[in-house]
């Protein structure tokens, strides 16, 4: 693979390798059908890591073809980085989505195809773009959407309309970015980075469903739902600063 960015791979290499990584917890419900589809998009490899789910999410993920990483330390951006460390050592691209099935697996074509053929090393599945199902998404994920837009584009310029987990990226260009956010947060801090270092980034409509079974960690938890709006706030005004300091 090139090493510019935006460089196409010649024809006669093999195809984009793409790890799709899960994070999920008491998700047993979804979690099959979700490997499944994810699965049925030419992904290479699934990896669901399980926050210590006390229910069958484990082995019901790999039942369906998943592999599967126990992170045993709370915390979304940790969970994340568990399953980038245990992707495959020929992975492309990075495909980040939640294990509930909220988010349409159908659309992954669409997120990797542009980094695949160098229109882009990053792609954004924006869930208040698109059809969305009623209920699908909680009315603090749309303020937190409109919110985050308002700040990466005051602070950044940067276009993009949601905090949605539904994502690819290129390997090589994420290990650049320094990510270090363990909790909440990762996925703002994925957008501020990739904005501050003005990487080519695309954002398309994807809309969201509802999801299959369960309830939501967040949205359907009012103490974890300040928590993670804290989290994410008290990000964006760290690394705002951070990534000023070392403009400067």
């Amino acid at each position: 693979m090139s090493q510019e960015i935006g460089g196409k791979r010649p024809a006669s290499c093999q195809p984009f390798v793409v790890s799709a990584i899960i994070p999920c917890l008491d998700e047993e419900t979804a979690i099959g059908q979700v490997v499944a589809a994810v699965l049925g998009q030419s992904v290479s490899e699934v990896i669901v890591v399980d926050g210590g789910s006390r229910d069958r999410t484990a082995e019901r993920a790999r039942a369906a073809g998943a592999r599967v990483i126990v992170e045993s330390r709370r915390g979304y951006g940790r969970a994340i980085q568990a399953g980038i460390a245990a992707a495959r050592d020929d992975a492309d691209i990075l495909l980040f989505l939640d294990g509930d099935g909220s988010d349409p697996a159908e659309f992954i074509s669409d997120l990797v195809s542009p980094i695949a053929t160098g229109q882009a090393v990053f792609v954004l599945g924006s869930r208040v773009r698109g059809s969305r199902e009623p209920g699908s998404l909680a009315p603090q994920q749309v303020v937190a959407a409109h919110v985050g837009r308002l700040l990466l584009r005051l602070v950044y310029g940067a276009s993009f309309t949601d905090l949605s987990p539904f994502r690819a990226i290129r390997r090589d260009e994420l290990r650049r970015l320094g990510m270090k956010e363990e909790t909440y947060g990762w996925n703002l801090e994925m957008l501020m980075r990739v904005a501050a270092a003005h990487l080519p980034a695309l954002e398309i409509a994807v809309g969201q469903r509802r999801r299959i079974g369960g309830v939501s960690k967040v949205s359907g938890n009012p103490i974890a739902g300040v928590k993670a709006a804290w989290s994410i706030s008290a990000t964006f005004v760290r690394l705002a600063f951070e990534l000023r300091t070392q403009e400067r």
